[in-house]
């Protein structure tokens, strides 16, 4: 578990208990840089959820056939804020299937 709760934030610790507290306000609102970072991965996510099934499937199944222990949401989320074209084609040469770009 972990997440806000209306007024109350919880978590699972390292020694598998649950911790909650009342969620702390910010003590100031957001810079424009903050505003930057939370727009793009919601662009990002939004991007996501645009692929087709079978799109979002290639990329998780080319993780696994690539051996690594990354989602394929984590490494599109990384090409799409990168723009790390060849670090994906690698991936996508190293288990044999095709990927954008």
């Amino acid at each position: 578990i972990q997440g806000d709760l209306g007024p109350i934030t919880c978590y699972t610790s390292k020694r598998d208990r649950v911790v909650w507290f009342i969620k702390a306000p910010p003590k100031s609102p957001p810079t424009d840089e903050q505003i930057w970072m939370r727009d793009k991965f919601r662009a990002i996510a939004i991007a996501w959820w645009a692929l087709t099934d079978e799109q979002r499937a290639t990329w998780l199944s080319t993780m696994d056939k690539a051996h690594l222990r990354i989602t394929g949401y984590n490494v599109f989320t990384f090409w799409k804020w990168t723009g790390d074209d060849a670090a994906i084609a690698t991936i996508a040469r190293q288990a044999g299937v095709s990927l954008p770009p």
